[in-house]
Parts: C-alpha cells; sequence; structure tokens
C-alpha cells in the first residue's frame, strides 16, 4: 500500500478511533540506554490497534452494500473491533468464533451487538462465514485485506508525525502480519531511513518461519500464551511486505513477554497483552542496534485480557 492509502484511511476513522498518546519513558530510556517511546495503543477503542483497520474497511464500502451487514472470523480482538465498527455505524454484524475463544472476549463481543457464531474450530469458522457472504455480508479478514491494513497503517502515521526525522526505529509485533504491514507502510512512506524490527513469541512465529523459508507456511500447533498473536499462518502479501520492509523478526520466548509484561505494570502502570508486552523482550535482544541519540518506539498494541489470564500466566510460565 502507499501512503496516499493510509491518508485516506486516516481521514476515513479520525470521527471513529482516538490519536493515541506517544509518550517518552525514562524508566525504559535507562534501562536500554536510548530514547524508548511507548505507543499506548491499548487505550484505542475496544483496547486494540483493530478497530482502525474494521472502521476503514466498513467505511470504504457504499451504503447499499454496508447495509447489508459484515461477517468476521476471530477469538479476540478483530472480533471486539468489527463488533464495535458496526454498533457505531449502524449495521449488523457476525462474529464466528472457535469454541475456545476466552470467555470475556464472547461476552466483550455480544456486549457490542453482533451475533456470536461459535464453531468447534477455527477452521471450522472460516468454513461458516461462506454461508453469510452468500446472504450478502462483506467478510472483513482480520489482516489479508489491503483496506484493514490500510486501517492499521494510520497508527504508523502518527508515529511518524510525531517524532519526525528523529525517528530511528519501531518495534511492532507480528499475528498474521497486517499491523507490522500498515504500521511499517507508513513509517517508511514518511521516513524512509527508520527501522522497523518485527517480534513475535515461541508457538506463534508464522511471520519468522516464513521468512526464513521463503514463503507461508502453515503451523500445525500453536502454543504460545500470546493468543492474540496465533495465526496460524501469515498471508503472501503480509510476507511480501515483511521481506521488504522490516529488518528482522526476533522470536521470544513466552517467559521474556511475561517478564516484561510484568516491568511494564509495575513501572508505567499499565496492563498489556503478552503480544504487546513482547515488543519490550524484543527491544533488549535487539538493544545491540541502538545508541543513546536512538529515539525507538514500542507499540503496546492491546490490553484485552481478563485478571484470570494474567494469573495463568504467572503460573504457568512459572513452573516451566
Amino acid at each position: 500500500m502507499d501512503l496516499a492509502e493510509i491518508r485516506l484511511a486516516q481521514t476515513r476513522i479520525a470521527p471513529f478511533v482516538k490519536r493515541t498518546p506517544l509518550e517518552r519513558s525514562e524508566t525504559l530510556s535507562r534501562r536500554l540506554n536510548a530514547n524508548i517511546y511507548v505507543k499506548y495503543e491499548l487505550f484505542q477503542r475496544t483496547g486494540s490497534f483493530k478497530a482502525r483497520g474494521a472502521f476503514n474497511k466498513i467505511m470504504s464500502l457504499d451504503e447499499a452494500t454496508r447495509a447489508k451487514g459484515v461477517v468476521a472470523v476471530s477469538g479476540g480482538n478483530h472480533a471486539q473491533a468489527v463488533a464495535y465498527a458496526s454498533k457505531v455505524t449502524g449495521i449488523p454484524s457476525v462474529i464466528v468464533m472457535p469454541e475456545s475463544t476466552p470467555k470475556n472476549y464472547v461476552e466483550a463481543t455480544r456486549g457490542y451487538g453482533a451475533t456470536v457464531d461459535l464453531r468447534p474450530t477455527i477452521a471450522e469458522a472460516f468454513e461458516a462465514v461462506k454461508k453469510y457472504e452468500a446472504d450478502g455480508m462483506t467478510f472483513i479478514h482480520p489482516f489479508d485485506d489491503p483496506v484493514v491494513m490500510a486501517g492499521q497503517g494510520t497508527l504508523g502515521v502518527e508515529i511518524a508525525e510525531e517524532l519526525g526525522n528523529a525517528l530511528t526505529d519501531v518495534v511492532v509485533s507480528i499475528g498474521g502480519g497486517g499491523l507490522a504491514s500498515g504500521v511499517a507502510s507508513g513509517i517508511k512512506g514518511l521516513i524512509p531511513g527508520a527501522k522497523v524490527w518485527g517480534v513475535e513469541t515461541e508457538g506463534a512465529e508464522a511471520m519468522y518461519l516464513a521468512l526464513e523459508a521463503g514463503h507461508v507456511v502453515q503451523m500445525t500447533k500453536l502454543t504460545s500464551i500470546a493468543k492474540t498473536l496465533g495465526a496460524p499462518a501469515v498471508s503472501e502479501t503480509t510476507l511480501r511486505y515483511a521481506q521488504q520492509l522490516l529488518e528482522s523478526v526476533t522470536v521470544v520466548p513466552d517467559a521474556e513477554a511475561v517478564e516484561a509484561l510484568v516491568f511494564i505494570a509495575e513501572r508505567l502502570k499499565v496492563l498489556t497483552e503478552p503480544a504487546a508486552s513482547c515488543t519490550l523482550a524484543a527491544a533488549e535482544r535487539l538493544r545491540e542496534n541502538f545508541t543513546p541519540d536512538s529515539h525507538v518506539v514500542l507499540i503496546f498494541c492491546g490490553g484485552n485480557q481478563s485478571v484470570a489470564d494474567l494469573c495463568s500466566y504467572l503460573s504457568t510460565v512459572g513452573s516451566r
């Protein structure tokens, strides 16, 4: 996608999303011996960046198409984003979710007014979409859609606009790759010399495996506790963006993501998902690439998790 597509998305979604805070952290700057900033996207509508892409997709549809409603597949943040965007724009929505979806995600999605269709597996959830599309509903893919990616790219543009040419590095987590693709496109469109570093967790490293293989790799088992990074495969499109725009993809163990999550909660006073805290864990591993003159942004992409999940993280990872 080019910068013009992201700028169009910015105009479309401006009435519906927040321009989330970007703040320098003295604590993290001392820890990493560089100028470290946090993009607090967990304060976005519905608690994650996903609202940007959902609104951009819905607002890109003509009125007749929009009126027929939208359908999405998600067991996480995409579900809530599409449900919320549909509620705000006054259109029907169906979210097809695997039965393994945490209860708090199901309840939040229903709370936004969406119809939830539970299916035994994620594969069966995607298969069920065909029925809704046959009824005229528009499918909103969680990441493999250029309009959705352009919406996520507005986050990168916000970072670039605020830091300008001082910006040297951005660390962004990867699930299916839509966020990283959009952010990297937005950053590079305004500041070509800035470096964008991807991060995944062990057991959810679909992009790392694809980059190593040179083609999309289907993961047979997802084991990471970072469930919102749990895409079984990236797409051809997001792989291409990663090959062209990312410096590398760092894979961190769950234990390091949880350790970072605890540090962030205690010192920065925000509760992130492991999918967000892993950016700090990756920055620790990448620190030799930064200098005291570097201006590095960590994207805290989401904060939707239950207290039960947090307790589970601490007990499970602590026992490994």
